[in-house]
């Protein structure tokens, strides 16, 4: 891959863009919520609309390039693991609430953190493994709790989005490969190329999902239109362009832990639209989180071991 010019953005300030992404994404689930259509329903529009987005901004912007069999390839594993995602995490988020369906689908950063080390030869420092501990620490107290009390529901969406954390990961890493392989004669493809043939991809299999379910696909309303918009359109498209524009730059491990950012803004806006009650063990549990947030990230280094610069 081209190696990025000093005065690039997503060089200087990866951190930021990534942080600015995952706080986007963290709305994602209040809006799933507000829509009062099926989970696999609302998945596709979403994937379908954001897809078509991405593919207008690449075509309007840098332009489409021919892409290697080898990225083609690559394109199909971030497709199928967010249609896998999409499918149990807004299934999560109807049985036990966005906040809750958002910490577990980020139990990504143990499957992150592995990866990096088994693939990418990532070796994480005291900084990262005591960011990590903080931060798990603070999931802990957050989604601690009596589990034989919890009804057989609630449960089943506990489980749902852990898997969901499992798919996240795989489609972190399948895009990462993706964007790496997205090249011909030193030309890499645009990023939102990219973004859109694996959103469009996701929607397709979401559609198959849908129809394999017998679930109507139909908008029901010019008020679920608009949200639909939106959650296309900022919730995914925009902010997986920060996102990916900013991994070239960031180790694995600290990717997935930087991405904690979505959950902790999905509890605080559960919280404060949705009046969920809280204690003050859940409260230490979202500052220790933030605190290993910060920690992790705070000596980040790119890909090739340098500073951002």
């Amino acid at each position: 891959m081209p190696v990025p010019r000093q005065d690039d953005a997503a060089s200087r300030h990866p951190l930021a863009l990534m942080c600015a992404g995952a706080a986007i994404i963290g709305t994602n689930g209040l809006m799933v919520r507000a829509l009062d259509m099926p989970p696999t329903a609302s998945a596709f529009w979403r994937m379908l609309m954001a897809g078509l987005m991405l593919a207008a901004w690449a075509a309007l912007g840098p332009g489409w390039r021919r892409l290697p069999g080898p990225a083609w390839a690559w394109i199909a594993v971030p497709s199928l693991a967010f249609a896998a995602d999409l499918w149990l995490w807004h299934r999560s988020i109807l049985l036990v609430g966005p906040g809750l369906a958002t910490l577990l689908a980020n139990a990504q950063v143990f499957f992150m953190a592995l990866a990096g080390m088994a693939f990418f030869g990532e070796r994480p420092g005291w900084r990262f493994l005591a960011g990590l501990a903080f931060a798990f620490a603070g999931l802990w107290l957050l989604l601690g709790g009596g589990w034989d009390s919890l009804p057989p529901a609630y449960r089943w969406g506990v489980w749902l989005g852990l898997g969901t954390g499992i798919c996240y990961a795989l489609y972190n890493i399948g895009l990462r490969g993706a964007q790496a392989r997205a090249h011909v004669d030193a030309r890499a493809a645009p990023i939102g190329q990219v973004l859109a043939l694996s959103s469009l991809g996701a929607a397709l299999l979401l559609g198959l999902a849908a129809v394999g379910e017998g679930t109507a696909l139909a908008i029901p309303d010019a008020r679920s239109l608009v949200i639909l918009l939106v959650l296309a359109g900022v919730g995914h498209a925009l902010s997986w362009v920060l996102i990916s524009h900013a991994m070239p730059h960031l180790r694995v491990a600290v990717i997935g832990l930087l991405l904690l950012l979505q959950p902790v803004v999905a509890f605080v806006l559960d919280v404060w639209l949705f009046e969920r009650a809280t204690s003050p063990r859940e409260w230490a549990g979202l500052a220790l989180t933030l605190a290993g947030i910060f920690l992790a990230g705070s000596r980040a280094r790119s890909v090739d071991g340098t500073p951002p610069s």
